[in-house]
C-alpha cells in the first residue's frame, strides 16, 4: 500500500514495509516512537518538491477546494499506476477525485489518519535533503499566503469599492438636497404656486425642464408626469400666479440646475443598484440582518470587513456613537444604548421601551453574521436568514408580553392586534361661527310657557307639603295638652295615699309608659327608662317650645345615665 502525504515543501509518496502491524490501531503510536522505528513500517518512494511559495499555494489551494493540480496528476500517473496498489489518502474527497479522474482505488480509514500522525511526527528523518528550519520557514510562509489568498485578496471579498460607495452615496444625497432647495427657492419667484402641489422633488425638476416658462402651462401636456387632477390644478394655479415675470436668461439657468439634478438622481439610483449587488456579494448574511445600507456604514466605519469582524458585539451595537457614549461616560449619565444599527428595520419596527433589548440582541447576531461572511467559505445567506427569523421571534413575544387575561388562570395570552394607524378626515363645522340665533321667535316663546307650567306644577306641590305639615304640628300639640291633664291627675292621688305608694307606682307605671310611647310615636323622641321618666333623649330638632315647657313645668323627672 502507498500513502500520499502532502508538506508544505511538496508531495511525498511513502510505501508501507509491514501491513500487519496497522491492524494495531491503538499501539500503532509506538511504532513512530523513534525514526529508526518509523524507518521499518514505512519507506520514502518518490518526494516532488515545490520551486518557490507560489508554486506551493497554487498546489494547496486546489486541494482545499477537492481539485487535483497539474504537479500532482504527474506524480500519481508516474508512480502509483506503476505500482499498481492502493493509496492511502487524508481526504476523502480528494480520495473520490483522484479515483474518479485516474481510476485509482483509494483507502481512508482511522487506520489512515493514525499513521498520517505517525509520519508527521517523524517527517525529518523519514525525507531525507529537507532541513528543519527549511521546513518551518516553507510552512510559515505558506501560511501566510494561503490565509491571504483566502481572505483578504479574493476577489469576492473587496470591501473598499462599499466603503467608497457608500460615502459617495451620502455625498450625493447631501448635494441633491442643497441643489433641489435652490432649485424651488429660485423657481418659486416666477411660479411660487408650483412648489406647494408638486411635492416630489424629481417631479418638480422634470416639469421645469418639460415647459420652463410659466405662460407655456396652459398648451403643455404633463399627462406623462402628473395626474389629470393635479395637471388641471397646475394650469389653474398657472393663470392665476402671482409670481414675477423672469427673463429667458434666468429660465435657461434654472433649466440648466434642473438637468444636473436629474442626472444626479439617475446616478444615485444606478449606485444603489450596485452597492445592493456588492453588498449581497461580500457580506449577504449582514444584508440580511441590517440591510444592504446600515450593513455598508458599519463597514466604512470599521475600516474593512475584517476590522469590523474583530468588534465585540457592544462595540457594534454603539457603533457611531462615540461621542455620545463619551459625553455620557464624562458626565456620568446613562451611555447609549445604540448608533448606526438604530437605522435598522428590526429596531425601526419595536416599541420605544423594547428598542435597546432589540438592539443588543440584532448586534449579537449581526456580528455572528460578519464573522462569517469574512472567514466562512460558504457565500450562502442562510444562516443570516434563520438568526433573522429568531430575532422577529423573540420581538413578537416581546410586544405580547404582559397583555394577559385578568379572569382565569392568567396563563393565556389575550390576543394582541397590531397597531395601524387610520388617517380620520375631519371637516370644519360653520356652525359655530354664527352669532344669530338658530330657531324662531315662535319656539322661544313655546319653550317659556313650557317652562313657567312646570314651575306653577312644583310651587303647587310644595304649597301641599306644608299644609300637611301644619297639621301634623296641631295634633302634635293637643295630645301633648291631654298627656299633661293626665299627669296632674296621678300626681293628686300620689299625695292622698301615700301609705300604698309601692302599689300605686305599680298601678301608674302602665299609663306613663303608654303616654311616653305615644309621645315618641308623635314627636319622634325617645324615651329610655325604668318607672318614671328616667332618661330624655332628643335626636331631631323640636318645633312646638311651649309644649316642651308646659311639660317639664309639671315636675322634674329623676335623670339616670342610660
Amino acid at each position: 500500500m502507498l500513502v500520499l502525504f502532502e508538506t508544505s515543501v511538496g508531495y511525498a509518496i511513502f510505501k508501507v514495509l509491514n501491513e500487519k502491524k496497522l491492524q494495531e490501531v491503538d499501539s500503532l503510536w509506538k511504532e513512530f516512537e523513534t525514526p529508526e522505528k518509523a524507518n521499518k513500517i514505512v519507506k520514502l518512494k518518490h518526494f516532488e518538491k515545490f520551486q518557490d511559495t507560489a508554486e506551493a499555494l497554487a498546489a494547496f489551494t486546489a486541494l482545499m477546494e477537492g481539485k487535483i493540480n497539474k504537479q500532482l496528476k504527474k506524480v500519481l500517473k508516474k508512480i502509483v499506476k506503476e505500482a499498481h496498489e492502493p493509496l492511502a489518502v487524508a481526504d476523502a474527497k480528494l480520495g473520490g477525485v483522484i479515483k474518479e479522474k485516474l481510476n485509482l482505488s483509494c483507502i481512508h480509514s482511522p487506520v489512515v489518519n493514525e499513521l498520517m500522525r505517525g509520519i508527521r511526527s517523524q517527517m525529518d528523518g523519514l525525507i531525507p535533503g529537507v532541513e528543519p528550519r527549511e521546513m518551518a520557514a516553507m510552512c510559515l510562509g505558506l501560511a501566510h499566503s494561503l490565509s491571504r489568498y483566502r481572505l483578504k485578496f479574493s476577489a469576492d471579498k473587496v470591501d473598499t469599492m462599499i466603503v467608497q460607495a457608500i460615502s459617495l452615496l451620502d455625498d450625493l444625497d447631501k448635494e441633491l438636497n442643497n441643489y433641489i432647495m435652490r432649485c424651488r427657492e429660485w423657481y418659486g419667484w416666477h411660479f411660487p404656486e408650483l412648489g406647494k402641489i408638486i411635492s416630489d422633488n424629481l417631479t418638480y425638476c422634470k416639469c421645469l425642464q418639460k415647459v420652463g416658462d410659466r405662460k407655456n402651462y396652459a398648451t403643455a401636456k404633463l399627462s406623462e408626469l402628473l395626474p389629470e387632477e393635479v395637471e388641471a390644478e397646475v394650469k389653474a394655479a398657472a393663470e392665476i400666479s402671482m409670481g414675477t415675470e423672469v427673463s429667458e436668461e434666468d429660465i435657461c439657468n434654472i433649466l440648466h440646475l434642473c438637468t444636473q439634478v436629474i442626472e444626479i438622481s439617475e446616478y444615485r439610483t444606478q449606485l444603489y443598484e450596485y452597492l445592493q449587488n456588492r453588498m449581497m456579494a461580500i457580506a449577504p448574511n449582514v444584508t440580511v440582518m441590517v440591510g444592504e445600507l446600515v450593513g455598508a456604514r458599519l463597514i466604512a466605519h470599521a475600516g474593512s470587513l475584517l476590522n469590523l469582524a474583530k468588534h465585540a458585539a457592544s462595540t457594534v451595537q454603539i457603533l457611531g456613537a462615540e461621542k455620545a457614549l463619551f459625553r455620557a461616560l464624562k458626565s456620568r449619565r446613562d451611555t447609549p444604548k445604540y448608533g448606526l444599527i438604530y437605522h435598522a428595520s428590526l429596531v425601526g419596527q419595536t416599541s420605544p421601551k423594547h428598542k435597546g433589548k432589540i438592539s443588543r440582541m440584532l448586534a449579537a447576531k449581526t456580528v455572528l453574521a460578519i464573522r462569517y461572511d469574512a472567514f466562512g467559505e460558504d457565500s450562502s445567506s442562510a444562516m443570516g436568514v434563520e438568526n433573522r427569523a429568531k430575532l422577529e421571534a423573540r420581538l413578537r413575544t416581546l410586544e405580547d408580553r404582559g397583555i394577559r387575561k385578568i379572569s382565569g388562570t392568567g396563563k393565556a395570552l389575550a390576543k394582541a392586534e397590531k397597531y395601524e394607524h387610520k388617517s380620520e378626515v375631519k371637516t370644519y363645522d360653520p356652525s359655530g361661527d354664527s352669532t344669530l340665533p338658530t330657531c324662531s321667535k315662535k319656539r322661544k316663546i313655546e319653550q317659556v310657557d313650557k317652562e313657567d307650567e312646570i314651575i306653577e306644577k312644583k310651587a303647587k306641590k310644595a304649597k301641599v307639603k306644608v299644609k300637611v305639615e301644619e297639621e301634623e304640628e296641631e295634633d302634635e300639640e293637643g295630645v301633648l295638652v291631654v298627656e299633661e291633664q293626665e299627669t296632674s291627675v296621678k300626681k293628686k292621688k300620689k299625695k292622698d295615699k301615700k301609705k300604698h305608694v309601692k302599689e300605686e307606682a305599680l298601678s301608674e307605671e302602665e299609663p306613663c309608659t303608654s303616654t311616653a310611647v305615644a309621645v315618641c310615636a308623635l314627636t319622634h323622641h325617645y324615651f329610655i327608662g325604668v318607672g318614671r321618666l328616667s332618661v330624655f333623649h332628643s335626636t331631631p330638632f323640636i318645633r312646638n317650645k311651649q309644649a316642651v315647657k308646659k311639660w317639664f313645668s309639671l315636675g322634674q323627672p329623676q335623670w339616670r345615665s342610660g
